[in-house]
């Protein structure tokens, strides 16, 4: 009986401490993984849209919206409202998400990259400040 309740903890140990690295975002890496974005997107101090928009406090901004951007119908109809969850969801198959989207990007599919991308994006405020933690 003790052994099988070891073993139950053990795993269950194991478990959350995976699920934990999981979770885990690391702003570096998504700064890196954003030169994939680079080609489209600028984000920071002085940002401007390129062939995307900008990307400068996306976290709580309305699909479509970026000022001076000329999006899809498809993207300013979506109704979403960028989040976390909403991102993460969109990065990994854009099309699939927005159908008739412009984004022409085969999304990213590795989900500890997602999570460093987004930690990337989502410290930056709508004025390209990083954001006080």
């Amino acid at each position: 009986m003790k052994n099988i309740t070891l073993r139950a903890l053990l795993i269950v140990a194991a478990t959350t401490a995976a699920s934990s690295v999981a979770l885990a975002q690391d702003v570096a890496a998504g700064k890196s993984s954003f030169n994939k974005c680079l080609a489209c997107h600028s984000i920071g101090e002085g940002a401007k849209n390129k062939v995307g928009p900008e990307l400068n406090g996306l976290d709580g901004r309305k699909s479509g919206t970026a000022e001076a951007y000329s999006y899809s119908d498809a993207n300013k109809n979506s109704g979403i409202t960028w989040n976390e969850a909403q991102f993460k969801d969109y990065i990994k198959d854009p099309k699939a998400k927005i159908p008739g989207t412009k984004m022409a990007f085969a999304g990213i599919k590795k989900e500890t990259e997602v999570n460093d991308l987004w930690a990337f994006i989502s410290q930056y405020d709508k004025d390209g400040k990083v954001k006080a933690k």
